[in-house]
């Protein structure tokens, strides 16, 4: 699947679609990784 860009607005809008996925990828494996270090501390806390 080729992508053609014959405008420079096809092009920016194409590359901020790709960005919105990567913020949101982003923000869920940040989400990710404080819901695992929280864990780890509360498991710690209980022993």
């Amino acid at each position: 699947m080729e992508n053609q860009f014959y405008t420079l607005h096809d092009f920016l809008v194409y590359t901020k679609g790709a960005a919105y996925y990567l913020m949101g990828l982003s923000v869920l494996g940040i989400l990710g990784f404080w819901l695992y270090i929280t864990g780890r501390d509360e498991e710690k806390d209980i022993q």
